[in-house]
């Protein structure tokens, strides 16, 4: 796990440039439903973007940043340039989200369309970055990024202490691509600092893009399959050698595979229920909830993003797939 102190001095550094979201409790299903779409740029990850660039050397910063991003780390990387006056550039996949596209250039990034998918575009990036001498801004594969994800496990344990007493018990329920979210919550809950027992953590893949359940299950990411996906901002290969890979392995308890029709079910009841517009990355956690995937109660769900295509949100409360 990387330092715990690193996430305490994270939450400071952070306070005034995010937002403290909210979290519901839904007691027809006993869960504890962490807001994250309601951050600034929509997303989680502005926690770790933002973190990771106010921690580099005015050189690195004068050096321009760069990225790549299926979206909600772009707009995290953009948004820590204009706090810091860089110049971002993002490499993206030519099929990205229209809509966290240009949440990017509002934010005054860079962007760089690559042929393929996430995996293609993370190439071309690191590529860039190290032909350029630009400062490369991990989405997940650096411990400053990863104590910035902390930081919501971090919040989470001060909004509803009454979860984490003695001989109390609890499931947090965390959306896994790179794996930077889970690593950061996991060092928040099962660093010896944090005194915490009887925590277990979980994290969700969809089945359409399942690199980081391979990789805890099987030790290897060759032959995995990926298709299309709602959960977009969780696709893509692990980059080899990523250190988020032994953190999950040393404090992840599980990790579950949910369907694209239970992502778009879990999409729809946040809509109906809370009015809540959420992302397909950012539902698979409480799709896992909602259809048995884990049974354990009571359970805090990390909803980590909102920026969904308008058009995609309206068709999924359509019931068109």
């Amino acid at each position: 796990m990387i330092p715990y102190n690193w996430l305490e001095e994270a939450q400071e550094r952070l306070a005034e440039h995010i937002l403290k979201t909210s979290i519901t409790y839904d007691p027809h299903h006993d869960l504890y439903i962490k807001w994250e779409n309601q951050q600034v740029t929509g997303s989680f990850k502005a926690r770790g973007a933002i973190n990771k660039v106010l921690c580099l050397q005015d050189w690195e910063l004068e050096r321009g940043l760069v990225t790549a991003s299926a979206g909600n780390h772009g707009q995290g990387v953009a948004l820590a340039g204009k706090i810091t006056g860089a110049r971002v550039i993002v490499f993206v996949s030519e099929h990205a989200v229209p809509a966290k596209l240009q949440a990017m250039r509002d934010l005054g990034a860079e962007l760089r369309l690559v042929s393929g998918g996430y995996g293609e575009a993370e190439q071309a990036a690191l590529e860039f970055a190290r032909s350029s001498a630009a400062t490369w801004v991990s989405p997940y594969n650096d411990g400053q990024v990863i104590a910035g994800q902390g930081t919501l496990g971090l919040d989470v344990l001060q909004d509803v202490p009454h979860l984490f007493g003695q001989g109390l018990s609890s499931t947090w329920i965390v959306p896994v691509g790179g794996g930077g979210l889970i690593s950061g919550v996991g060092t928040s809950l099962k660093a010896p600092e944090a005194r915490l027992q009887g925590v277990r953590l979980v994290g969700v893949q969809s089945q359409a893009s399942p690199f980081m359940r391979d990789l805890y299950y099987l030790g290897s990411q060759d032959g995995t399959r990926e298709f299309p996906s709602l959960a977009d901002g969780l696709a893509g290969p692990v980059e080899p050698g990523s250190l988020t890979v032994p953190i999950i392995r040393q404090c992840v308890d599980e990790i579950v595979l949910v369907s694209e029709e239970q992502i778009a079910q879990a999409i729809r009841y946040c809509w109906e229920k809370y009015g809540e517009i959420i992302e397909g990355s950012g539902a698979v956690g409480l799709a896992a909830a909602l259809y048995g995937k884990i049974a354990d109660r009571p359970a805090i769900i990390i909803i980590s993003g909102g920026n969904i295509q308008p058009e995609t949100h309206r068709k999924i409360l359509e019931g068109a797939s």
